[in-house]
């Protein structure tokens, strides 16, 4: 009896605990151990600290001093006063913190106000800077700019784009007659990130209400709008760039003359696949696995990068499959390394333990062409006679001047029946 009271009261207590994070709320997540382990440093920054998740972290302490710098030119060029702009941040701490999925227990309310404050200014400060501000340490020394950059698209390193929104127009709308001439947040955002890191710029910004935070913010710039149909299929690519070129497939840059195509808009339509360009560089792999983590945490259901990735781990499995694209402008030639092996890994990497729900139509209608392609009569015996006679410079000589003997036996026989 005593037992069971014991058990009861411990019962009795799971009840009244703290409930967990709803996830509806959530957007700001951990990544998941099985997508890290692949490659934690993608997922985890290095010069800077931006929110709760990675605050206090002993290898990010020098940027702290900067930040505090920010901070305080923000502050400055503010025309809302601390007290209005820290009500602000103490108003929205509630909200801000059901937007993490792990609970915030190591900030106290005073504590964890305070870092969102001065993370918040410090990226506002930063966006509306540029290279021409003298002796500022970070615009003068490029690399760090760029590697502050790729931190603040890490999934783990987030605010809630409503606390920039609002402490932005509190800070330098306020009271201002002319706030409609001058730039919103997005747009700072939006500018940063494509003369930073060389993203494309969109031809109509993200709208503001559905922009979760800046991670998103860079999935949503190549999105359709709105989004293709999905359905429970699996997306499956039979044959690989390689295959499908000795196949008869062309591959050719989508919209090359474009800086706003959407990087997840593939087409084949006449034997010829078109895919946005994509630079493959160190920075790529950073906000690529960040997205793929993105959705597969928050977009479950919708995970259109995720497609994108499945697809080109499939069409691109070995050197000579990203030679093919490489070769046709899709993706950037870099100088020094085994670039080909780098690429072909890049793909099938980022998909590790992935799951999917479904596929968007597009792909799997997409796929469903190719392998057509590939597999009517014409088409597969022009891949085996490639495969077969003309790999190799010496196989293809061999091979035609087998054909040229081949046309003589035959001219001199009919010559020879003629005469007769």
């Amino acid at each position: 009896m005593k037992n069971e009271d014991h058990v009861k009261i411990e019962l009795q207590a799971l009840l009244d605990k703290q409930p967990l994070i709803e996830t509806k709320s959530c957007s700001i997540y951990k990544v998941p151990d099985g997508i890290r382990q692949s490659n934690a440093e993608a997922y985890t920054p290095m010069a800077v600290s931006i929110g709760p998740l990675h605050h206090g972290d002993s290898r990010l302490q020098k940027m702290e001093d900067h930040k505090l710098l920010y901070y305080k030119h923000f502050i400055q060029r503010s025309k809302a006063s601390l007290s209005e702009l820290l009500s602000c941040v103490r108003d929205f701490e509630p909200r801000i913190r059901a937007c993490y999925s792990e609970k915030i227990d190591h900030l106290g309310v005073d504590e964890f106000v305070k870092v969102i404050l001065v993370d918040s200014a410090f990226i506002i400060e930063l966006f509306l800077r540029d290279e021409w501000t003298k002796g500022d340490v970070i615009f003068s020394q490029p690399w760090l700019l760029t590697q502050i950059a790729y931190d603040l698209l890490l999934l783990e390193n987030q605010l809630p784009f409503f606390v920039f929104e609002n402490l932005y127009n509190l800070a330098l709308l306020l009271n201002d007659e002319h706030h409609h001439e001058f730039p919103s947040f997005m747009q700072f955002a939006l500018s940063f990130f494509t003369y930073i890191l060389n993203f494309k710029k969109p031809t109509e910004p993200p709208h503001g209400s559905s922009i979760v935070h800046f991670t998103d913010l860079i999935r949503n710039l190549y999105l359709k709008q709105p989004p293709c149909t999905r359905e429970h299929k699996p997306l499956v690519l039979g044959y690989s760039a390689y295959e499908l070129s000795e196949a008869g497939v062309k591959f050719k840059v989508k919209n090359p003359s474009s800086n706003s195509s959407l990087m997840v808009d593939l087409e084949f339509k006449n034997g010829t696949l078109e895919i946005p360009h994509i630079r493959v560089d160190d920075g790529t792999e950073i906000w690529l696995r960040n997205i793929v983590a993105l959705e597969q945490c928050h977009y479950p259901h919708e995970h259109y990068f995720i497609d994108y990735v499945t697809f080109l781990g499939q069409l691109v499995n070995t050197n000579k499959d990203a030679d093919v694209l490489i070769k046709a402008g899709i993706i950037d030639r870099m100088v020094g390394g085994n670039y080909e092996t780098s690429v072909a890994n890049l793909f099938s990497d980022i998909r590790k333990n992935i799951t999917v729900t479904n596929a968007s139509v597009d792909y799997i209608k997409l796929c469903d062409g190719l392998n057509a392609y590939y597999n009517h009569p014409w088409h597969s015996k022009m891949a085996t006679l490639r495969r077969d006679y003309f790999t190799t410079p010496w196989k293809t000589v061999a091979s035609i001047a087998g054909i040229v003997l081949l046309i003589l036996t035959i001219i001199q026989t009919v010559c020879s029946i003629l005469q007769v």
